[in-house]
């Protein structure tokens, strides 16, 4: 019998096994304990893993922190050094207060869709030359240029696709060593030595004088607990923190696409779409279904219990996000992709965490998604709207790769 305690026994490293496994890591580690919390180490560090809705309040409150809890490597790539991720207590609430009155707010949420709409019609225009495209490069372009259009960053053509290329790397090298994750670096450098620059180019033409600026003006006279403005480098960081996630929606683009040629009959419910109803049903199956993060992490703030079982100080809690998007006891045939179940209604702010859970005001949730759903619907509108052929070609989703997605990208050729 004590050989089935193996597959939690906390004296064992299970960072090679997160790195062969990718997102089926933490779940078949759920399914051996039944749900109970998983002890083990990563990188010779003590790991506890939990989900459930009770584990999303535990996690998000003030037991677990974000402060020295995100890997250097992660900072690097992904966040950037200073990001709001890595920030607790009042240093975190004012610097998160920027990002809810940009991405919260309604009508700024509709015309960066609308922005998404525009940039789509012009390339889909171009792709009607009968040549095959990439969906996934060419809708993270489509939404470069649409967030930098948004953001009143104005870069020229081919600084935008160079932005969506870059956003992109930082995205796909932020969990894996080797040439990706150099990529990775190499793309946020670049980036943040450019959105620097034009942060010190808006502090000299003047000071915000009103509450409706661009994101590039908040940011650049955005004032941190401290009273004091935002160092240009950590100012573009922050930019880049509200650019790089709506890039990032590519990857839900091409899931889109996929479940749209898996499923076709999904197809005809989003074309007689009237009130958009359907197609955000759509948006949030494709965020459920679909993997994106694999889990969340913080450090426990101080020796806590959760269900009896004791945390110890410093202990590293990761919060279970793609089990908990497939969880059985959550969701009627987690594994069928069903629009369905969020018709005429919005997920509860627990139900459903792709990009993490608790309430965005209060916690280290992502204040974008809103706009994550938001463009995803427009995009998933536009696209049933379109022509195309899809060719033969490798639409398989590998697990062991995180961040993964349809292995070609998703080929399509749109109709002449």
């Amino acid at each position: 019998m004590p050989l089935l305690k193996t597959a939690s026994a906390p004296w064992t490293d299970s960072t090679l096994s997160l790195l062969a496994r990718g997102y089926a890591w933490l779940p078949d580690r759920m399914r051996a304990t039944d749900g109970e919390p998983v002890r083990t180490r990563l990188m010779g560090r003590p790991v506890i893993a939990l989900r459930g809705p009770e584990a999303i309040g535990f996690f998000y409150d003030e037991h677990v922190k974000r402060t020295a809890a995100v890997p250097g490597p992660v900072l690097d790539t992904l966040f950037g050094r200073g990001a709001v991720h890595t920030l607790d207590g009042d240093d975190h609430r004012v610097r998160k207060a920027m990002f809810l009155a940009l991405l919260k707010d309604a009508a700024g949420v509709a015309t960066l869709a609308e922005h998404v709409a525009q940039q789509w019609s012009k390339a889909a225009t171009e792709w009607e030359d009968g040549r095959y495209v990439v969906l996934f490069d060419e809708v993270a372009v489509i939404l470069a240029r649409a967030v930098c259009a948004w953001t009143g960053v104005e870069l020229s053509d081919e600084a935008d696709r160079q932005m969506g290329e870059d956003c992109t790397a930082m995205v796909d090298g932020f969990a894996t060593p080797g040439p990706r994750h150099w990529r990775a670096r190499t793309a946020r450098r670049r980036q943040e030595e450019a959105l620097a620059a034009l942060v010190r180019a808006t502090r000299e033409g003047g000071e915000l004088v009103s509450d409706n600026g661009t994101a590039l003006e908040v940011v650049a006279w955005h004032r941190d607990a401290d009273g004091q403005l935002l160092d240009p480098h950590t100012a573009a960081v922050e930019l880049l923190n509200i650019i790089r996630p709506t890039v990032a929606v590519a990857w839900f683009a091409a899931f889109a696409a996929h479940a749209l040629h898996r499923w076709p009959a999904h197809r005809e419910g989003l074309r007689k779409d009237a009130d958009s109803r359907y197609a955000r049903a759509f948006a949030h199956e494709v965020r459920r279904f679909y993997p994106f993060a694999p889990f969340v992490g913080g450090i426990a703030a101080t020796d806590l219990t959760w269900r009896g079982e004791t945390i110890a100080k410093d202990t590293l809690v990761l919060l279970d996000l793609y089990g908990h998007n497939h969880d059985s006891r959550l969701w009627d045939a987690p594994y069928r992709f069903d629009p369905e179940r969020f018709v005429g209604r919005e997920p509860g702010a627990d139900e459903l965490v792709p990009q993490g859970g608790g309430d965005p005001a209060r916690g280290h949730r992502c204040p974008g998604e809103d706009v994550t759903v938001s463009v995803l619907a427009t995009i998933v509108t536009q696209l049933a709207g379109l022509d195309y052929e899809v060719p033969d070609q490798d639409l398989t989703i590998p697990l062991s790769k995180i961040p993964t997605r349809p292995h070609s990208g998703f080929v399509l050729r749109a109709a002449r």
